[in-house]
């Protein structure tokens, strides 16, 4: 899952991008609304930390009319009813005054995906096979099959998008928790991806190679 923080104090945007990323995140920076726009211009983003500060609220408003469909979740130094209500209203997903814990933050970003892309259900079912999120188990008609934790990362991945393809920049980064620029060599994916297709046997070959690119699960 790939996350912009647009926080203005350094520090602390460095400190939530250390945090998330050791949860498997993938992580943008951007310290003012406008690095944000670039950044959002270049790439698509799951999740949004936004600090709004006096440009923020109507960058907010902006990005919903342009229909941008990343969850957002603000956090600001304001923390009355009436400055929660707003942010809500202009298209927030949630609201976390200052100062911010990290493992709440992490919780209330597994909470958005949830509802975004498990319909607010902790189970993702694929044909006869079944991903738990909470358990981190799959079963094949109701028999668990044994996946390596990287083996569960990718199939996780393959099925929050299914029939889009996933690159294997975006898989790599997943599994190691570090900048995309880091990859050089995708040796260890290809086994992974390889391993993971034979466990997958039982329910059909629904893994597709998109050559130069990376991957796509299909019905």
């Amino acid at each position: 899952m790939k996350l912009l923080i647009i926080e203005e104090e350094g520090q602390l945007a460095k400190s939530i991008s250390q945090y998330l990323m050791q949860e498997r995140y993938i992580c943008d920076i951007a310290h003012t609304i406008a690095e944000g726009k670039l950044l959002i211009d270049r790439s698509n983003y799951d999740c949004i930390i936004l600090n709004p500060g006096d440009a923020g609220l109507p960058f907010l408003k902006d990005l919903r009319k342009e229909r941008n469909t990343a969850g957002i979740i603000i956090i600001s130094e304001r923390n009355t009813v009436t400055d929660t209500i707003t942010s809500l209203k202009l298209g927030a997903d949630d609201f976390m005054p200052k100062p911010i814990h990290l493992d709440e933050l992490n919780a209330r970003i597994e909470a958005l995906i949830r509802r975004k892309y498990l319909y607010n259900n902790d189970a993702i079912p694929f044909r006869n096979l079944r991903l738990n999120t909470l358990s981190k188990t799959v079963t094949i008609d109701d028999k668990e099959i044994d996946l390596t934790k990287s083996e569960y990362g990718i199939l996780f991945l393959l099925l929050i998008k299914k029939g889009l393809v996933v690159t294997k920049e975006e898989i790599a980064v997943y599994l190691s928790g570090q900048s995309d620029v880091y990859f050089y060599n995708f040796d260890i994916l290809y086994t992974h991806i390889k391993n993971l297709k034979k466990k997958l046997f039982p329910i059909g070959n629904c893994i597709r190679t998109i050559y130069g690119t990376g991957y796509k699960l299909l019905e």
